[in-house]
């Protein structure tokens, strides 16, 4: 384990973590709030660190899967510790758990909320929770690559894998930093757009860069109570609009860029993913049409929630816990499955859900064909053995951590809804889920060690699961102690 690599790389975490800090700074210099400060000692504290650890460059930069796992899952934790400060520090947040469970429900995307009431946040409290989100969705590490020098030649792949969602990351062009580049640009691009269209339907500029955020990182932080109810009508057309072009994969977008459509309209996950989206709006949509005063209003709340929740943002409209069984059975359904691989939405993902679909076909084939020859394929491409045993163990740890955690927040004694939903909205990074963590209610009646479980969920969901494990597991550090 190359230590020396792994407190480089942290360093400049937070140095840029520091740097990221001064929105927040001048967003409380504008309002004149005395929350500001702070950010400043935040950011002189991050600061400080971040020199000292990236002062003299390693002269061992040559790391491996298992470092730059590591990396990101210590950059992760870190990024959530500091994040955390200023609500705690200013005492918006009093408890040092909700400040954290807060900041890592923001990083990651989650948008599960402790705040009874969002609306009593000073307004540069409010900006860093929603710019955590914009921050988490495309990763501080993707981010690190763009914009530094190369710290490990070739080696830098692995921490893209390690931080990126989806069963294979590859390079969109040969160099790991243009591909880091080439995202963000792309990531920043898109978020510009959404901030000019909401600004000409005249959306407050603070609740525009707010609600942005939200939506770019596939988060879900309001700064309204009422989460996005309160918006006109076109306001939430361009927010539904956005939220299902995040979850969308951004190769297909890097394609366009190229010119080159008709290879990006073939993209087969792209394509099964509207198609889920169309249909789980239809079925909705008629399925709730009672409960509201038109079809049309009835497609156009079912299109949000619909949107929301399969590309794990966590907006609401509505108090969709209301609704008949068989609408939030759709939307528990849709929780699981996620956006796509390279996008900024958390879940299975589509393509690992279009892969165990297509094994599960190809195994009853070879039932009545044994002699058949099948070759499983996703985009055109051959699914390789090492992709579906990394699905498969996917799939299996996921199913682990899921039920034990599941069973630890049972020991809160919530009923079985409130338990199962909560572990599938911070797992999945979706926010809300149903009954007492409903779009309208919020998370600080769980206890402390519920709390703790749900963090490292939310965590472990974003990073894909392995990242964490590695971390925690002994096998890690044993030849270092």
């Amino acid at each position: 384990m190359n230590i020396s690599i792994i407190r480089y790389i942290l360093g400049w975490i937070l140095n840029i973590e520091a740097a990221l800090m001064l929105l927040p700074c001048l967003t409380a210099l504008i309002y004149q709030e005395k929350s500001g400060i702070y950010f400043v000692i935040t950011m002189v504290l991050c600061g400080g660190l971040g020199a000292l650890s990236t002062f003299r460059k390693p002269k061992n930069t040559v790391f491996y899967a298992k470092e730059g796992m590591v990396s990101v899952a210590l950059s992760w934790i870190a990024l959530s510790f500091f994040g955390a400060l200023p609500f705690y520090l200013s005492r918006e947040i009093p408890v040092f758990e909700d400040a954290l469970f807060e900041v890592i429900s923001g990083f990651t995307t989650t948008g599960s909320s402790i705040l009874p009431d969002v609306e009593a946040l000073s307004r540069c409290m409010l900006l860093w929770r929603s710019f955590t989100h914009w921050i988490g969705g495309m990763g501080i590490i993707v981010f690190m690559l763009a914009v530094l020098p190369s710290i490990g030649g070739g080696a830098t792949m692995h921490i893209m894998r390690a931080e990126s969602p989806g069963p294979s990351v590859g390079k969109l062009v040969p160099k790991v930093r243009a591909t880091a580049t080439i995202l963000y640009q792309l990531y920043i691009g898109i978020t510009l757009v959404q901030i000019v269209l909401l600004l000409l339907f005249r959306m407050p500029l603070f609740d525009t860069l707010c609600i942005t955020f939200g939506t770019a990182g596939t988060g879900g932080f309001g700064i309204l109570n009422s989460s996005c109810a309160d918006y006109t009508h076109p306001q939430q057309l361009i927010i539904t609009i956005f939220m299902i072009l995040f979850g969308v994969n951004f190769n297909v977008y890097y394609l366009l860029r190229i010119r080159k459509p008709k290879d990006a309209f073939r993209c087969e996950e792209a394509r099964a993913y509207l198609g889920i989206i169309a249909a789980s709006i239809i079925l909705i949509a008629f399925n709730v049409r009672h409960m509201f005063p038109s079809l049309l209003e009835s497609f156009h709340q079912a299109a949000f929630q619909v949107a929301s929740i399969i590309t794990t943002t966590g907006f609401a409209t509505t108090d969709f816990d209301q609704w008949p069984e068989f609408s939030k059975s759709i939307l528990v359904i849709l929780m699981f499955i996620g956006a796509c691989a390279g996008s900024t939405g958390g879940g299975l993902k589509v393509s690992r859900v279009l892969v165990g679909v297509k094994e599960m076909l190809q195994e009853m084939r070879s039932l009545f064909h044994p002699q058949c020859v099948n070759v499983l394929r996703l985009e055109g491409k051959r699914v390789e053995n090492t992709t579906l045993r990394s699905i498969n163990a996917f799939f299996v740890t996921y199913g682990l951590i899921f039920f034990l955690s599941l069973l630890i927040v049972s020991l809160d004694n919530f009923d079985f809804t409130t338990n199962f939903t909560a572990v599938a909205a911070t797992f999945n990074n979706i926010g809300p889920g149903l009954s007492k963590v409903g779009p309208v209610c919020n998370w600080s009646e769980f206890s402390p060690l519920s709390k703790y479980v749900l963090m490292f969920d939310m965590l472990a969901g974003r990073l894909e699961l392995f990242p964490l494990l590695l971390l925690l597991s002994p096998w890690t550090w044993r030849k270092n102690f």
